[in-house]
């Protein structure tokens, strides 16, 4: 009796699923009620906590992270200018929910149309950096669809740019972290996240009009570094929230919390938990000079290889900070060659394990050697 008391035992305990929501499979002594949640380390994408992370789920404004990521990808490749002047429709103009009161008619630059979405969640100002970027609102979502298929996100479907109640339009808190994490790369952002109180000017007759951060943790949060909130009634109240101290910089995404203070509070306990028990070790940061590619062909024949991004890894506090690097670079590549192409890769070990990659860029354009060159380079070898 005693035999077959013990194998039943085992038998419920094998067939019993761990409710755990810790990745690594801990128990992680947190408490949340949204009704999903992550937390992920940026620099390296680990993921420390989950509750139910791919659950798809209506993010409410939260939907504005891709929003600004498209807007800031558009800057920093120089396609848009922060000073560009975009005309407000009556498409733009008739968004209801929180928005900037901007006119049909009007002119704004990016700068303020940015402003007012980061700070304010503006709708309007959405539909109207939208339609400038994308040519229409369809457009423009389409890039969106676009840019959360290169990331990986798979729990993704986007059906307008500010997450007004639609359709078909869902993601997960797994997927917000991972375009938060993105959103978080492009430095320009981080103005614009982080302003507590702002004003802007709109409207035919030049009215201002002040601006508060939704966001509440960027005022009352240690560290805190954006992101973005969202409510509609049926997504109840969301949070993308980002914290950085010292190296180590977290996001933590809530969706679905009874109440406003509850997302705040379940967000500060998940990056509460990270900065206690976790640090990131910076192993090299983004232009670093990590190799030298000699090419015989080129214009210069030296060229110079830095990181594409910054390359940290997360490690439990206390836990050794011992690594090795291998690098590997492209030995010929066909030349001329862009600024900016990927010509080889930073990898990190420790011990045997990989535990974090980089690209390898040139800082300039490779041209091809012009016949002058590469005979004075044949005497100097000669000689």
């Amino acid at each position: 009796m005693k035999k077959l008391a013990s194998i039943l035992v085992a038998i419920a305990f094998i067939a019993t699923p761990m409710s755990t929501a810790f990745a690594t499979g801990e128990n992680a002594p947190l408490n949340l009620s949204s009704k999903s949640a992550i937390l992920m380390d940026i620099g390296s994408g680990k993921i420390l906590f989950e509750k139910n992370s791919h659950e798809k789920l209506p993010p409410a404004s939260v939907t504005k992270v891709m929003t600004m990521l498209l807007i800031c990808e558009a800057v920093d490749s120089g396609k848009l200018k922060l000073d560009d002047t975009v005309q407000v429709s009556e498409t733009a103009s008739s968004m209801g929910g929180s928005q900037i009161f901007l006119e049909p008619g009007e002119t704004q630059k990016v700068d303020d149309l940015l402003k007012g979405i980061a700070v304010a969640s503006a709708n309007d100002a959405c539909v109207a950096m939208a339609e400038h970027i994308g040519g229409s609102v369809e457009g423009f979502v389409d890039m969106m669809n676009s840019k959360a298929k290169d990331l990986d996100m798979k729990d993704t479907h986007f059906a307008n740019t500010n997450g007004l109640p639609i359709d078909n339009h869902y993601t997960s808190a797994h997927d917000i972290a991972i375009m938060s994490k993105e959103l978080l790369k492009h430095d320009m952002i981080s103005k614009y996240l982080t302003t507590w109180m702002d004003q802007i000017v709109v409207g035919k007759k030049q009215a201002t009009i002040g601006l508060a951060n939704t966001n509440k943790m960027i005022k009352h949060y240690q560290g805190a570094t954006g992101v973005k909130t969202g409510f509609t009634q049926e997504a109840k109240y969301c949070l993308s929230a980002a914290a950085k101290r010292g190296e180590t910089h977290l996001v933590a995404a809530t969706l679905g919390a009874p109440t406003s203070p509850e997302r705040f509070k379940d967000a500060s306990n998940l990056l509460n938990y990270g900065f206690a028990n976790y640090e990131s070790v910076k192993l090299c940061a983004k232009d670093d000079k990590i190799a030298t590619l000699t090419l015989d062909k080129a214009e210069d024949n030296k060229v110079t290889l830095v990181a594409k991004e910054d390359l940290s890894v997360l490690i439990k506090k206390g836990d050794a900070k011992d690594f090795t690097r291998k690098i590997k670079v492209t030995e010929n590549p066909t030349i001329p060659v862009k600024k900016g192409t990927t010509l080889g890769t930073i990898e990190i070990y420790q011990k045997d394990n990989l535990v974090g990659k980089a690209d390898l860029v040139n800082t300039k354009d490779i041209n091809k050697a012009s016949y002058l060159q590469m005979l004075q380079r044949l005497i100097d070898n000669m000689i």
